[in-house]
C-alpha cells in the first residue's frame, strides 16, 4: 500500500488540486494531511477527498514525521500541498514500487513551476542541475521512500526548517532516482520573493545549514 503525505498549513486554497491529484492513484493507498494548526477549511477538504486528518507541532519536520508514524503502508509518499504531480505520475510510481530492489533506493520528481515566466524556466534548470550534480533534491520535488529505507535512515526529524536536506542527505546518491513526471509546484513565493533573491536566500539557507548552523537559526533568516 501507498501512504501518501501532506503536509499542511492554511493551504485551503489550493489543497483540492493536490488532494485531486493523488487520489487518481489506482491501487491500494491511505491519504494522510499532517496539519501544523490551520484556521481554515483544510480538514473538511480532507474528509471530502477521503483522508485522514492528524494535528502536529508546526514546523514541517514536524509535520512530516507525523505524518511518517501514522501511516502504515509499505511505500511513503511525501509531497507538499502547493504540488501536483503531472501526467504519468502513477505509471512512474507503480513501476518503481514493483521493482524488489527499489525497496532500497527512493525517488523524486522533476521539479517544474506553474507561471509562463522565463525566469522561472530557468530556475528549473537550475534545480535539474543541482539535482544531477548534487543528488539534492528539495522536498517540493515530492519523495517517495519504501517504509523499510525511511525507517533505516531514522526517517524525518523535528526540524523548523531544512527537513527535506537532512533526510535526502542520509540516501547514498545511486540509491536517489528521479522520476520521469513532473512535481508542478506554486511559483507564488518565487513571484512575491523574487526570481533572483527568493533562489539566492534558498542558497544561504543551504549553505548556512552544511555549516552546521542551527535549522532554527536558518528559520529566523529564512522567515
Amino acid at each position: 500500500m501507498l501512504s501518501i503525505v501532506i503536509p499542511t498549513l492554511n493551504d485551503g486554497h489550493r489543497l483540492p488540486a493536490t488532494l485531486n491529484c493523488v487520489n487518481l492513484f489506482p491501487g491500494p493507498k491511505e491519504l494522510i494531511v499532517s496539519d501544523g494548526g490551520s484556521g481554515d477549511q483544510t480538514f473538511a477538504l480532507t474528509a471530502k477527498a477521503g483522508g485522514k486528518f492528524y494535528m502536529a507541532p508546526e514546523g514541517r519536520g514536524h509535520q512530516l514525521l507525523t505524518g511518517a508514524n501514522a501511516a502504515v503502508g509499505d511505500w511513503l509518499l511525501f509531497i507538499h500541498a502547493d504540488t501536483r504531480l503531472g501526467p504519468g505520475w502513477v505509471t512512474a510510481v507503480n513501476r518503481f514500487m514493483a521493482s524488489p530492489q527499489n525497496r532500497l533506493r527512493a525517488a523524486y520528481f522533476i521539479f517544474a513551476l506553474d507561471d509562463t515566466n522565463p525566469r522561472a524556466r530557468s530556475l528549473e534548470q537550475v534545480v535539474a542541475w543541482r539535482c544531477k550534480s548534487l543528488s539534492l533534491p528539495y522536498g517540493d520535488q515530492g519523495l517517495l521512500i519504501s517504509r523499510v529505507l525511511y525507517d533505516h535512515l531514522g526517517g524525518y526529524r523535528p526540524l523548523p526548517l531544512m527537513e527535506d536536506v537532512d533526510l535526502v542527505r542520509r540516501i547514498p546518491r545511486h540509491r536517489l532516482e528521479c522520476l520521469p513526471a513532473l512535481a508542478l509546484t506554486s511559483a507564488e513565493r518565487y513571484q512575491k520573493g523574487g526570481y533572483l533573491l527568493r533562489p539566492l536566500k534558498n542558497l544561504i539557507c543551504l549553505s548556512l545549514f552544511m555549516l552546521g548552523v542551527s535549522p532554527r537559526v536558518i528559520r529566523d533568516f529564512y522567515s
